[in-house]
């Protein structure tokens, strides 16, 4: 009698499936795996939360430095100090103008409510947007009306216009804040704002 090895095997011999049981088991494995994994996500999520805090915490308290028999504290400086030294003034967006030209914008009642623009987003009358043709959408425009002197900053959000030697469509309100609305059309300048 021999044992036959892994070299005498049957052609016929197909690989057997698992039977319910062996299935049933390797579900309950896999269920608890699962659960001790949500287990250990939560118990690290916590921790981090609680590290966090601290932090935030330790941070609140002055900054104290040993100075040998004694401390030093940021609190004992003057409170004058502060206004002059510690806080920049806030920058301004800095602006470089563009070519201006002529503007004109989206009218009220011409069904543009709700269009995509070039961007995606629906198009909003009541928002300040614009159309140019080359600028990076989202760039911030300042434009001012020629004749006015109002001025307004408005969003790049689609493209055009294609029509005539214009340089720029504001929205309805855009174009209300420089007053263009009552001659529809009018000569901008334009700055980019960085």
């Amino acid at each position: 009698m021999t044992l036959a090895g892994p070299a005498e095997t049957h052609a016929d011999s197909a690989p057997t499936l698992p039977n319910r049981s062996e299935r049933l088991r390797a579900l309950r494995l896999l269920r608890s795996q699962r659960h001790y994994l949500a287990i250990a996500l939560t118990m690290a999520v916590t921790a981090a939360a609680a590290f966090f805090s601290l932090s935030l915490r330790a941070s609140d308290t002055p900054d104290v430095v040993k100075l040998g028999k004694g401390q030093a504290s940021v609190e004992s400086l003057p409170a004058s100090w502060f206004g002059r030294h510690i806080m920049p003034p806030s920058p301004t967006p800095s602006e470089r103008n563009i070519r201006g030209g002529e503007a004109s914008f989206y009218g009220k009642g011409y069904g543009f409510s709700g269009r995509r623009t070039a961007n995606g987003e629906g198009f909003n009358p009541q928002t300040l947007t614009a159309a140019h043709r080359t600028l990076p959408m989202g760039s911030r425009v300042r434009v001012t009306n020629s004749s006015t002197g109002q001025s307004t900053v408005v969003r790049i959000n689609d493209r055009g216009p294609f029509h005539g030697n214009r340089v720029i469509d504001l929205s309805y309100a855009a174009a209300r804040e420089i007053g263009l609305i009552r001659s529809g059309l009018g000569t901008v300048r334009l700055a980019l704002l960085s």
